[in-house]
């Protein structure tokens, strides 16, 4: 599985690195598709530093993902993945 993330994830949130990004998505705790075209991915996983990160993702290709948007978790998301309080 080939993951990218868009330059706009460290750019608005330097102190997330493309790795820290890669790292969460490839051991995500939970996700699920939202109702979009393309279908649009939401997930929470733990980076290499222990910190929760919140994403968002799409397939651009048979065996890979482009992820567009990564932050600490937020309860929002927490919630939409069902592992909120």
């Amino acid at each position: 599985m080939r993951v990218r993330v868009h330059p706009r994830v460290s750019a608005k949130r330097p102190e997330i690195t493309d790795s820290d990004v890669e790292v969460a998505f490839e051991a995500a705790l939970r996700s699920r598709g939202r109702d979009t075209d393309p279908i649009q991915w939401v997930g929470v996983g733990v980076d290499g530093q222990g910190r929760l990160l919140e994403f968002i993702a799409v397939e651009d290709e048979p065996d890979g993902w482009l992820v567009f948007h990564a932050k600490l978790a937020t309860q929002k998301v927490l919630n939409e993945v069902a592992l909120g309080r």
